[in-house]
């Protein structure tokens, strides 16, 4: 009857088969204690060391919030799902270590996901906040990174939903990683359009602190694969910009991109 109730899955990665005795299963990932990095309602993220290894534990302990935790795949599926997506498709990201989750009469109960740490990184809001991005050169690097990851994963008609600048880290090279994207799914026509102006918006809503408007309308044209504005991508930016009049600070100067459009 036990069986019935609750169904357990847990996996580890080919990475991760070394370290059974460590990530043995739910139980013991649940009962671990470590550094605290975040908490809220649904979950709670954890660092652990095992032979001089940083590792983070990421635990659920809802499917999601309001009613979309009864609606299609849990977060920590989609957290775990979309990394992998990432690393097919040639985006670094981090290494899973192990996966899993816990229903209880067919309901989620719990999950987790656990990766392995990225030496020497900082994500790109702690960087910007620390270095003066726009006299750097590392800004043309990352730039170009981040502009064709973006662009490769909407060409895969996948959408982050969640590109904020902590979400992005950058190691001592400044070679970009995309992680934590519990939110991020597949979407088709009218709908994958407006979405992509969204990852797009919530990227340069973080640049426009940081960045002159010319960093920004490269990354831009670097994601158009253009070296100038054409037809196309003049209606992608009139796009970004109406819905960031709308929605998000007139202040913002990237407005002032619309001097370059005629």
């Amino acid at each position: 009857m036990i069986g019935l109730v609750m169904k357990s899955r847990w996996q580890l990665t080919e990475v991760g088969q070394c370290l059974e005795n460590v990530f043995t299963d739910l139980d013991t990932v649940f009962a671990l204690q470590g550094e605290n990095i975040t908490h809220d309602s649904v979950s709670d993220v954890i660092k652990v060391q095992h032979q001089n290894v940083n590792y983070y534990v990421k635990r659920y302990t809802s499917a999601g919030k309001g009613i979309k935790q009864f609606l299609g795949k849990s977060r920590i599926e989609g957290e775990w799902e979309n990394l992998q997506w990432f690393a097919q498709w040639g985006i670094l990201t981090a290494t899973i270590i192990g996966f899993g989750l816990e229903k209880k009469w067919g309901l989620f109960h719990r999950g987790a996901i656990i990766t392995q740490e990225i030496p020497n990184t900082l994500n790109l809001a702690q960087m910007a906040e620390q270095s003066n991005l726009i006299d750097s050169d590392s800004v043309r690097v990352i730039s170009q990174s981040l502009s064709a990851y973006t662009r490769k994963i909407h060409q895969h008609g996948f959408i982050h939903n969640d590109l904020k600048w902590r979400n992005i880290l950058i190691n001592d090279k400044f070679q970009v990683f995309l992680i934590d994207c519990p939110l991020g799914d597949f979407w088709k026509g009218r709908m994958l359009q407006y979405r992509i102006v969204k990852d797009l918006k919530t990227l340069d809503n973080h640049a426009k602190k940081y960045l002159r408007r010319t960093q920004r309308l490269r990354f831009f044209l670097d994601y158009m694969e253009s070296k100038r504005l054409n037809a196309d991508s003049k209606q992608l930016l009139l796009s970004l910009l109406r819905r960031r009049s709308r929605r998000y600070d007139k202040r913002s100067n990237l407005s002032l991109i619309l001097r370059d459009l005629y």
